[in-house]
């Protein structure tokens, strides 16, 4: 029966929206459960499906998720070959955790915790401090790295038990703060080239008894971004770390295994009206937000005093059949961040979080030109965004 035309739009229901696995199958559940399986004393292993290794090695490929390996065979032979082993040979991906977007991501890799813990909720969220938004991305404004996030890494807390710990990436990445807060320890290893990332993981790899080495890619997420995940360079890119992964693969030494996994999926979304809601030229969004944090597709909006109750019943009464909206107490009860929410990171988590279900971004072309112009987009709660690969190979 075809809805009456007076009828009020039905909200998406908040207990609809997928729960990242935390706890169970998580980004933040592997590096724990490598490291409880080499002997680290304090961790646990909490991805029961996976099998100890001595030595270990995760390469995370930024930008590509579960559902894009599976859609392109002939670009990524290699790695669309592994999907049956992923997540310990049941063919089945784990979760990026909320927001999924990389800053959040790969703090809950190296820190072993979920968003609520590590306090790094999403790609721009307030300062309770100072009232401004800060990006957790670029870091900035700058913030004291250790004050933002002060729990030990897997990597420090394996490398002071005698594991043999290293991360290989770009030499534009070794001195972040982004790094520091969440994967420093051990070595790092600067290379430019993706080959040498792969020639170097896999010889810190053999370098110890018992190793745990991290080797990351970002090109696969920067052409999605600026061309989509349905253009041609986009495709390039996935062949080359399909190249890649298959080098690193044939390099692992004697006990080893090798973890393919991702930061988080990612979307195309049209360029029209209808599918990029721009914030800074809507005035009824605007009402009452003092800041809009967050990306397009998993924002954080935090309002003036007094109007919180207002600013959720206006973003649910327009958005709510295209994103969950939620407050800030409704997400966290939801689960969105997991299931601890420290003190120092309640502030930081919008009053009204607001996370895509349809193909629609709220962009906000004055204040964030660079990220409204952006095709590939990520961010929220569904599986092309939050299912991500664990695929294994091991020696």
């Amino acid at each position: 029966m075809a809805q009456p035309a007076w009828q009020d739009p039905v909200p998406l229901a908040l207990d609809t929206a997928p729960v990242p696995a935390y706890g169970s199958g998580s980004l933040a559940d592997l590096l724990p459960t490598l490291a409880a399986g080499q002997g680290v004393e304090g961790l646990t292993a909490t991805i029961p499906e996976l099998t100890p290794a001595d030595r270990n090695c995760v390469f995370l490929i930024d930008g590509l998720g579960w559902e894009q390996i599976k859609a392109h065979p002939n670009e990524a032979p290699f790695l669309h070959s592994l999907l049956p082993t992923s997540r310990g040979g049941t063919g089945r991906p784990i979760t990026a955790g909320f927001p999924s977007t990389t800053a959040t991501s790969l703090a809950s890799v190296g820190t072993g915790l979920p968003p609520g813990a590590h306090g790094l909720p999403g790609y721009t969220v307030r300062d309770p401090g100072t009232g401004e938004l800060m990006n957790q991305l670029r870091w900035r404004p700058w913030t004291e790295p250790k004050v933002w996030q002060p729990y030990p890494t897997v990597f420090q807390l394996a490398d002071a038990a005698g594991v043999r710990t290293a991360q290989v990436s770009s030499p534009d990445f070794e001195h972040t703060p982004l790094t520091k807060v969440a994967l420093s320890g051990g070595s790092f290893l600067g290379r430019l080239s993706g080959e040498d990332r792969m020639d170097a993981a896999a010889q810190r790899l053999a370098a110890g008894d018992r190793s745990l080495v991290y080797a990351y890619y970002s090109e696969v997420d920067g052409k999605g971004h600026r061309f989509g995940v349905d253009s041609d360079a986009w495709r390039g890119q996935l062949m080359y770390v399909d190249g890649l992964a298959q080098r690193l693969a044939e390099q692992l030494p004697p006990r080893s295994a090798l973890y393919i996994t991702a930061d988080h999926g990612m979307i195309d979304i049209p360029f029209d009206e209808q599918s990029r809601i721009d914030f800074d030229e809507d005035w009824e969004l605007r009402a009452g937000v003092a800041l809009l944090g967050g990306e397009g597709r998993a924002r954080h909006v935090y309002a003036v005093p007094g109007a919180q109750g207002d600013v959720l019943a206006v973003w649910r009464e327009v958005l709510g059949e295209q994103f969950w909206v939620a407050s800030r107490d409704e997400a966290i009860a939801a689960g969105w961040f997991g299931p601890v929410i420290d003190e120092r990171v309640y502030g930081r988590i919008g009053d009204v979080v607001a996370a895509a279900h349809d193909d629609v971004v709220i962009t906000a072309s004055v204040n964030e030109p660079h990220e409204s112009a952006m095709v590939g987009m990520h961010g929220s709660l569904t599986p092309v965004e939050q299912l991500v690969p664990l695929l294994e190979v091991r020696s």
